[in-house]
């Protein structure tokens, strides 16, 4: 009897042993690799990461993933059998990401624990900068390193002034001139004519009482360079004009209009593609001065009437119709209205228009 129950005491401690042990294992050689210095422009790096399978069954590797800049696109396919090795490569693209970095694989395996990390590091040594890299567009003779001159946010009264950096990377002289330039906008070239390899600047001034309008606003205007213009020698010009409420005094903002909207979303529910919906929001002023609306702007695919009145008397209300039409649309749809009024508070209030079109 004693030794039968030292017979299953024993089978009992061995079971669990031999149980782990005919589980695959994963085992690296190393779960960390150091390139050390490379150069940008020697483009791509890779290592192999190796193992072996120091379990009892035969291992699967059913997943690879990799951190932003990482790729494993190379590992073993096929089970490897208990004491087979394989492999895991991990490849680092340093293009536009010089300096250090520390990068991560995870496998996952038919193992337990099921995943392992592998982690890769370096230093790239950035490449020498070109005209081409610091100067994006081309325009015929000349590269700018933008065609697009962004003043940001500017005060409704505010005038400023943008500089964009050009080079002439031609042989000949490039003789710069403006067309379709919009009135609130002055724009001059300096110099007005650049030698071969001269840098310069176009130096622009935007007036925003000129403007006469808020929020985000975009214009385009071209260049003629040369006394030519062509499709692609267009520049475009933005801001985002605001109300300048930072004068105002405690006093001011206690009386100032508080602009409510009844409710800030409107759900459509599911519709065919080419029905319209319309809704109405109630907007209404529970501040102690009159609330002007200043602009009602729809994102594409809607449209919002201009309420009756733009000037609302503390406890009034008005109503902004919108239409959504869902011609050319499909799947969930998410849409704005935004308006602008002069709440010091919330000068700008998006509503939303939210639904499915099948």
């Amino acid at each position: 009897m004693r030794k039968i129950i030292f017979l299953l005491s024993l089978a009992g401690f061995l079971s669990p042993l031999m149980s782990q042990t005919l589980q695959p294992k994963i085992s690296f050689t190393e779960t960390l690799h150091d390139f050390g210095k490379f150069k940008e422009a020697d483009g791509k790096v890779t290592h192999k990461f190796e193992f072996i399978n120091t379990g009892g069954e035969n291992l699967i590797i059913q997943k690879v993933t990799a951190s932003c800049g990482c790729t494993a696109p190379q590992w073993t396919r096929e089970p490897v059998p208990p004491g087979g090795k394989g492999f895991v490569a991990a490849t680092y693209n340093p293009a536009g990401r010089p300096g250090s970095f520390r990068k991560y694989v995870t496998v996952i395996s038919n193992t337990n624990p099921g995943s392992v990390r592998l982690t890769i590091t370096g230093e790239v040594e950035p490449k020498p900068r070109t005209i081409e890299d610091d100067y994006h567009y081309v325009m015929g003779p000349m590269r700018l390193r933008s065609n697009h001159l962004a003043f940001g946010s500017l005060k409704f009264t505010e005038t400023a002034e943008k500089k964009l950096e050009i080079i002439n990377t031609s042989d000949g002289k490039v003789d710069i001139a403006f067309e379709k330039v919009p009135g609130h906008i002055t724009i001059k070239a300096e110099p007005a004519s650049l030698k071969p390899g001269e840098k310069g600047y176009l130096v622009a001034t935007y007036n925003a009482p000129k403007r006469n309008d808020w929020g985000f606003v975009i214009d385009r205007m071209n260049l003629r360079i040369n006394g030519v213009s062509e499709r692609n020698y267009g520049l475009v010009v933005s801001a985002n004009i605001e109300e300048d409420f930072s004068g105002m005094t405690a006093e001011q903002l206690d009386n100032a209009p508080v602009l409510k909207v009844d409710n800030p979303e409107f759900k459509f529910g599911t519709i065919k593609q080419g029905a319209k919906v319309e809704h109405s929001y109630v907007i209404s002023n529970s501040g102690k001065s009159d609330l002007i609306i200043r602009k009602v702007k729809a994102s594409c695919g809607c449209t919002a009437v201009q309420p009756e009145k733009k000037v609302i008397a503390p406890g009034e209300s008005v109503k902004i119709k919108t239409t959504f039409n869902s011609a050319g649309k499909m799947g969930n749809q998410n849409k704005t209205v935004t308006i602008i009024s002069n709440d010091p508070r919330k000068s700008k209030m998006i509503l939303w228009v939210k639904g499915e079109v099948k």
